[in-house]
């Protein structure tokens, strides 16, 4: 069947069709359907089109490679998603010298902050990527993996190599630390 046809297919299908009949040159339309999205999602962590570009070379053949262990539990979006930010953050933490344990007690947060109002979601869009580009790059992975890419804090814990705990931990401090960047730079 010509590649053109080939278009129409489920993700799903895609996987079961190059796991079954060894057609891996169906991939393509898996990298053509994301690549511009991860590229995106490496830049917006990494802030550098050439490096973010790169990265994105890396995670498509990562996840090609990584193909035969996909359990299909979650979408391949989701999945793909997942080894973006993995990537990226390894990425910032090897460059960089990122440790977010050592981040986050440098950047305490001041111990009285109303949690009563969930207001993030509240926020302007241009003011949310004024702050979000304040935090540590984890909890902003963090952030879109939950909230823009719907990815479970269990996957975003095995993601992050952190615990399902940790995870939910390090996202309520994510929004907390939002909230109160917010109500620092546009409320006072």
């Amino acid at each position: 069947m010509p590649r053109e046809k080939m278009s129409h297919l489920t993700d799903d299908e895609i996987i079961s069709r190059i796991r079954s009949d060894g057609a891996t040159d169906l991939y393509s339309l898996l990298y053509t359907r994301y690549h511009q999205k991860v590229l995106d999602k490496c830049y917006s962590l990494i802030k550098n089109r050439g490096t973010a570009t790169e990265l994105t070379e890396d995670i498509f053949t990562k996840t090609f490679e990584k193909l035969p262990s996909f359990r299909q539990h979650s979408a391949f979006s989701s999945w793909l998603y997942s080894i973006t930010y993995n990537h990226c953050i390894d990425y910032l933490r090897e460059q960089k010298k990122l440790h977010y344990p050592s981040w986050n007690q440098e950047n305490e947060l001041p111990e009285i902050i109303d949690e009563s109002t969930d207001a993030v979601e509240e926020i302007e869009y241009d003011n949310l990527m004024v702050i979000l580009e304040m935090i540590h790059p984890e909890e902003k992975a963090l952030l879109l993996m939950k909230y823009q890419d719907d990815i479970s804090l269990k996957e975003i814990g095995k993601s992050l190599r952190i615990s399902e705990d940790a995870a939910k931990m390090r996202l309520k401090r994510a929004r907390t630390r939002v909230k109160y960047l917010y109500n620092e730079k546009f409320l006072k």
